[in-house]
């Protein structure tokens, strides 16, 4: 897919929904010089932080491959930092779904540089006021896919996973197929309750069964680089699927039980071991998953 085919679909710049607004999903927009830091992953995959969601750098045979680009106006701080460790091109960009601190500094690149998505995530930026200026065509991806797609192959290869919504409709699983890593966006973004962007195709009722199926489906990855967090393991995705089933199973019982959704924030019933769990948006949760549950 052109890019100037992905601009076609572009809405009228003045549409402002909180779903065009493009949610900065986990930070506020920085201020002050963009000072990003850079750690080793494994062999050839490192991670750039600062700047918005975590931006994974894999080094391949021909070039670099970027997942995510932060805010806006961080490309510079990114490349300053993927010169540190090559000085191989970019030749891709996968953006782990729609959000303006994942997605925000794809316009820095150039159109040379192939940008890979989920279908959704070209829908939902089509809403986005930022990149209603048809100068900003290239930023938009130019290969999308709907289940599953490879890109490249060989050692180099990068499976990508939709396994249905969750934080988004549009949410990619990026698996780093030789290096047993996965990028999960925010769909996993930190150890707390996660941002359910309902304006675009988010869902505190499916978010389990959609993290279940990525536990089920995708083999062989020991490692996770979260959205927002530091390195983890699968184990610790694995325990925080369990924490949305149990978050889930909670708000079910009590709305079953007649009980309001301020009740049932206020009376969450989680095990024991998610007690270290950031809970900020609880109660945002809950309200989002009372209005989906039947």
């Amino acid at each position: 897919m052109s890019r100037t085919g992905v601009l076609s679909g572009i809405v009228l710049a003045g549409v402002l929904t909180v779903a065009g607004r493009g949610l900065v999903a986990q930070q506020p927009a920085a201020t002050g010089p963009n000072v990003a830091g850079i750690e080793k992953v494994k062999d050839n995959l490192y991670m750039v932080t600062g700047g918005g969601g975590n931006t994974a750098v894999f080094l391949t045979a021909n070039g670099v491959v970027l997942v995510d680009t932060k805010l806006a106006n961080w490309g510079q701080a990114i490349m300053d930092k993927v010169k540190t460790v090559t000085d191989k091109p970019v030749t891709h960009i996968i953006n782990t779904h729609t959000h303006g601190d994942h997605v925000g500094s794809n316009e820095y690149f150039p159109a040379s540089v192939e940008i890979v998505a989920h279908a959704n995530v070209s829908t939902s930026m089509a809403k986005m006021p930022a990149f209603a200026d048809g100068a900003k065509k290239h930023a938009f991806p130019d290969r999308t896919y709907t289940d599953r797609m490879t890109v490249l192959s060989g050692n180099d290869a990068i499976d990508l996973y939709h396994f249905g919504p969750a934080h988004t409709n549009g949410d990619t699983f990026v698996v780093f197929r030789n290096l047993r890593v996965m990028h999960s966006g925010d769909a996993f973004s930190a150890k707390g309750t996660p941002l359910i962007d309902v304006n675009n195709g988010g869902t505190g009722v499916a978010y389990p069964d959609t993290l279940a199926k990525v536990i089920a489906g995708v083999k062989n990855v020991d490692t996770v680089i979260p959205g927002h967090s530091t390195v983890m393991t699968w184990a610790d995705f694995a325990e925080f699927g369990d924490f949305t089933r149990a978050f889930l199973t909670s708000v079910q019982t009590a709305k079953k039980a007649g009980k309001t959704a301020d009740q049932a924030a206020a009376e969450l019933a989680l095990p024991d071991k998610f007690k270290a769990y950031v809970m900020t948006r609880a109660k945002d949760n809950v309200a989002t998953i009372y209005k989906q549950l039947p």
